[in-house]
């Protein structure tokens, strides 16, 4: 399977939000990646249902949703049905119950995913690796762009993806955070199949090359 890139919102111009959500259909980006932060479980704040909606009205790639919320489970059926989530991720460090929260996702058929922290371990996983469609690992401390990556997660790829294969599981390995032209194969290579890019992307002269580049 091709590698697939998911240009991450966040780092976009959201004074010219159409502008860019534009650029990134006709790019050969693969997914648009949407943090969705609350101000408690992470120290910032993003965006809601208004401007979920408006970019679901005008993305014509999939959407794939990381919340970075304290009790997602209040939310799932609104991210399901009103922001039109391909994928959904929740942190599992924020889901007291994570089975019922997966199976919730799922009941409205939506894929989901679980995300895990910088510090949390990739064996935390074990019991509900084959209920996953995603699992996003964290190469940064969530709630900024823009931070330097965090070399351990090559690890952490290695080991989740012996979990995924020892399990019979068929869940996709996506990296978040420090990703650009100079590591990206790198973690291709060692094994993740979907790379969330933000300032790497929208920094640059001209994003849609870069996107291409990224798809190399």
């Amino acid at each position: 399977m091709n590698h697939i890139i998911a240009p991450s919102l966040l780092s976009a111009d959201f004074g010219n939000l159409q502008r860019d959500i534009e650029m990134i259909n006709r790019s050969e980006a693969d997914w648009f990646h949407i943090d969705v932060m609350d101000g408690n479980f992470v120290p910032n704040i993003s965006i809601g249902f208004p401007v979920l909606k408006a970019i679901a009205k005008h993305a014509k790639k999939p959407l794939d949703i990381h919340l970075m919320i304290v009790n997602p489970d209040f939310y799932i059926e609104q991210f399901c049905t009103e922001a039109k989530a391909s994928y959904l991720t929740v942190h599992y460090e924020a889901c007291t119950h994570l089975h019922r929260t997966i199976q919730t996702i799922k009941s409205y058929g939506v894929k989901v995913g679980v995300s895990l922290n910088p510090h949390s371990p990739v064996s935390l996983l074990e019991d509900i690796i084959c209920e996953v469609d995603l699992v996003l690992l964290m190469s940064v401390n969530p709630g900024f762009g823009g931070q330097n990556f965090i070399e351990h997660t090559y690890k952490k790829i290695e080991q989740l993806k012996t979990l995924i294969e020892q399990s019979h599981a068929h869940a996709l390995i996506e990296i978040d955070g420090g990703i650009g032209l100079s590591n990206y194969q790198s973690l291709i290579a060692a094994g993740a199949n979907a790379l969330v890019c933000g300032n790497s992307i929208f920094s640059t002269d001209n994003p849609v090359e870069t996107i291409a580049k990224l798809k190399i």
